[in-house]
């Protein structure tokens, strides 16, 4: 297994000397990976959870590459349908280029209706888009000269320049846990990214997304869950609480149950869902360097046992 840090991009405090904090952090400690997510405008439904300033991922990203050497880099995730296909396709295979391979492309659809008007982007429309642009990014990752025509975008021979067509592409990771977004997975992804779940809905979902698979005669995406890490003193409510929440016990069983069930991959999210709960970085940083020594074996990629 890889294990991960979501990088904070956004918030009072928040600057380029943080972004490189969390990921030198990430590098020394011996994770895997480190990820960055995305709003593009920051509209008052967006501003309740995740206040300004709010760094773009892909600058973010590209600047990274080239101050770290070992760990991945990813989107957790890119709200697709906020950008033209052609021009996400292009930036993100940059930044593959310019880290070596290391990137990890994660998308998702978002919920924040105020910000798709403000971009002028229909919100009942961003599943399709979503999908759409999806086969517009593959394709521009494997064709030298690709043309498209479909209901949200249209084009005709058109490279993406510096871009990996005809070499590695990097993988895409699928968010959300709706019915849509597992199809989209089977469809698209090379892994399933998603958030907040309990350890129930996990049990339920990966037969769901495994048997889509099947009936599409397409092979299982892999599994790489998001889990937002909370430690607590005394044991959460196993009904109600969100995998990665609880005693380093539940944690560690959370883990345990993730490798059992196939994940190769998990991201670790500080972030508590409210400004009002947002610790300095030092804090968060030891919350897992606490969990990785405790539960993890990171130069093994194993959960201890």
């Amino acid at each position: 297994m890889k294990f991960g840090v979501n990088i904070l991009n956004f918030g009072p405090g928040t600057d380029a000397g943080t972004l490189l904090g969390w990921a030198r952090f990430a590098e020394d400690e011996g994770f895997h990976f480190a990820m960055i997510s995305d709003h593009l405008a920051v509209t008052p439904d967006v501003a309740k959870q995740y206040p300004a300033p709010f760094y773009d991922p892909f600058t973010a990203l590209a600047w990274l590459a080239g101050r770290t050497s070992r760990i991945a880099l990813g989107t957790t995730v890119v709200v697709l349908p906020f950008r033209h296909p052609l021009e996400v396709a292009r930036m993100a295979a940059d930044i593959d280029e310019y880290s070596g391979g290391r990137l990890i492309f994660g998308i998702g659809v978002s919920w924040a209706r105020r910000e798709y008007a403000a971009l002028g982007v229909p919100f009942e429309r961003r599943g399709a888009i979503t999908d759409e642009y999806l086969e517009v990014i593959r394709r521009c990752w494997t064709e030298d000269v690709v043309s498209f025509t479909g209901e949200h975008v249209a084009f005709e021979e058109v490279s993406v320049g510096s871009a990996a067509a005809g070499r590695r592409r990097p993988p895409i990771w699928v968010g959300g846990s709706s019915g849509a977004a597992l199809r989209r997975t089977v469809r698209f992804g090379d892994a399933w990214h998603p958030l907040n779940l309990r350890p129930a809905q996990i049990h339920e979902k990966l037969p769901a997304l495994r048997a889509m698979a099947v009936e599409a005669g397409r092979p299982v995406p892999a599994f790489a869950p998001r889990l937002p890490l909370r430690v607590t003193g005394s044991p959460l409510p196993e009904d109600e609480r969100l995998a990665g929440q609880g005693t380093l016990g539940q944690i560690h069983g959370d883990l345990l149950a993730l490798a059992d069930l196939g994940a190769g991959h998990v991201l670790f999210d500080t972030y508590q869902g409210t400004p009002a709960e947002m610790r300095p970085p030092e804090e968060d940083r030891r919350m897992l360097r606490t969990v990785a020594g405790a539960i993890l074996d990171l130069d093994r990629g194993e959960v201890r046992r």
